[in-house]
């Protein structure tokens, strides 16, 4: 009677279904998982709407920094650096120029464009930009956290971006973090595991802007579960005590 009570509750607590309400970004089954062939070259990042760009023009090859910031745009803390926006048709409005159409291209692309663009004002101008909004997206594998994580070069790789974000937290799995990229009408997910230092080699990719780490957390038992496992428990419990002392009669 007594191995009874053992297996029936044994069954209970094997047979507790795990919940988790916070989880994201769940995959069906069959879903197709991108595979990186490159995660040790740096893909070069390219403008898009709502970019905003810093832009320094300089004249005589570099010789003196021309003030555009009287002009249009907001000046930075530098005093010379201005921010404009790309705006929903992929064209920034730029000083002198008007608008022109820089969606698409690479920073490096765009920098000697507008050179050649300003090439009538100025004498060998020399144009140095960046995207001052540029970020990833980090949910460390813990309820209500993420991180919206900036990042100011080309080469930050999935473990830095983690790292800078403080680290997969406590209830996060290492061993099962996703990589959404591009449009979330049709994104490429990559599945990563840094577990081990063996498959860590083989997740070493390097990030682009707008990406989104997701650690998925550890799944909770549902607390109704745990509710009615108690009651069950209490009863047979009870039953096992009642059975000791009448000696099974």
């Amino acid at each position: 009677m007594r191995r009874t009570y053992f297996a029936i509750l044994l069954l209970l607590i094997v047979g507790c279904r795990t919940y988790n309400p916070s989880v994201m970004f769940q995959i069906p089954k069959g879903y197709p998982i991108a595979i990186d062939t490159m995660a040790s070259k740096v893909v070069e990042y390219k403008i898009s709407e709502y970019d905003q760009l810093e832009m320094h023009i300089y004249t005589n090859d570099g010789f003196k920094l021309v003030d555009v910031t009287a002009s249009s745009g907001s000046s930075g803390s530098g005093g010379n650096t201005v921010r404009y926006t790309v705006e929903n048709d992929g064209a920034v409005k730029l000083p002198l120029l008007g608008k022109e159409q820089l969606k698409g291209m690479t920073l490096r692309e765009a920098e000697h464009f507008l050179e050649g663009k300003y090439d009538m004002y100025y004498k060998d101008p020399f144009v140095m930009m960046d995207v001052s909004n540029r970020k990833v997206i980090i949910f460390r594998g813990e309820g209500g956290s993420a991180v919206a994580l900036e990042i100011h070069n080309e080469n930050i790789s999935v473990v830095e971006a983690i790292a800078r974000a403080g680290g997969i937290s406590s209830t996060g799995k290492a061993y099962k973090i996703k990589l959404i990229r591009g449009n979330m009408s049709n994104p490429e997910v990559y599945l990563i595991d840094l577990s081990t230092m063996e498959r860590a080699k083989r997740s070493n990719m390097t990030l682009q802007a707008n990406d989104i780490i997701y650690v998925e957390p550890v799944r909770n038992i549902d607390q109704k579960v745990l509710t009615q496992l108690s009651t069950i428990v209490g009863i047979l419990t009870s039953a096992l005590i009642v059975y000791n002392i009448t000696g099974g009669k």
